[in-house]
């Protein structure tokens, strides 16, 4: 996938490198994001070269997932959040797990995997939750694996409204702020996200959430998280910093490679935490 003119430009010099590191049987040019129009870049989806198919297997963590190369999210699959759900495994072991956004479960396939006793996908496309629910019987998980359709939203304020609570929330929300223009209302939806999260959490509950908008920075994202922590009455503890897999790497002169965060936050009553 690419997404400016520029490397555009060098699309055969691409081919030609994956063609000769890799040999891959097939090469799909995933070039339908609409932040190629900023550039007047035409949209579309085709094969670079050989035989690419509708569905595809990718292995992380020891469970395998089937994906679409052609129509899924992306390129199909985010590698970049490999190295969290590695940090996300040991607080999950016998809990409840809420996995928001989940697309086709990544996340909440692998908190099945390292053992929480029961994992719920929200998310609000269908054919994502049904992959989630195929992914989760692929790995042999059928059984502690839910899907729920809906908005992220939504499905938080009825579970809320509900009395419903859990023991991990995982927030891996679309980009917020695609612009800087978008910083603002951007800001304001991560905090209204997590503060829904957190009003669904129970007591020593762990809240997992990411941003993977650039213009978000860590920092904004932990003030962020603060303040939703404390208008629910609740105090976050920050356990944990995660950012993108070494196969993202962050360059020194690019800024705007360092895009993904997570934070992996317990979450204690406030009142065990009284202002000095």
């Amino acid at each position: 996938q690419v997404t400016t003119a520029g490397m555009e430009r060098l699309k055969a010099a691409i081919v030609d490198a994956l063609n000769r590191l890799a040999a891959p049987s097939g090469i799909l040019w995933r070039n339908d994001s609409p932040v190629r129009e900023q550039e007047e870049l035409p949209l579309y989806v085709e094969t670079a070269a050989g035989t690419v198919p509708d569905r595809v297997f990718v292995e992380e963590g020891g469970c395998r997932f089937e994906v679409s190369p052609a129509t899924g999210q992306k390129t199909g699959w985010f590698f970049d959040q490999a190295a969290n759900r590695d940090r996300m495994a040991p607080y999950v072991a016998g809990k409840r797990v809420l996995d928001v956004c989940s697309y086709v479960g990544a996340w909440g396939v692998r908190a099945a995997a390292a053992g929480a006793a029961s994992v719920t996908c929200v998310d609000a496309s269908e054919p994502a939750l049904e992959q989630a629910a195929a992914n989760a019987e692929f790995n042999g998980f059928g059984n502690r694996l839910d899907t729920l359709k809906g908005d992220a939203f939504q499905v938080l304020r009825q579970m809320r409204d509900a009395g419903e609570r859990v023991d991990v929330v995982l927030l891996d929300p679309p980009a917020f702020i695609k612009r800087k223009k978008d910083l603002k209302e951007g800001t304001l939806a991560y905090r209204r996200l997590n503060q829904a999260a957190l009003q669904v959490l129970d007591d020593d509950g762990v809240l997992i959430t990411s941003s993977c908008s650039y213009h978000m920075g860590r920092d904004l994202l932990v003030a962020t998280t603060q303040q939703a922590a404390r208008r629910s009455g609740r105090f976050a503890r920050i356990l944990e910093f995660g950012q993108q897999g070494p196969d993202h790497p962050v360059h020194p002169a690019i800024t705007e490679t360092a895009y993904l965060k997570t934070l992996i936050v317990a979450v204690d009553p406030a009142e065990l935490h009284p202002r000095v």
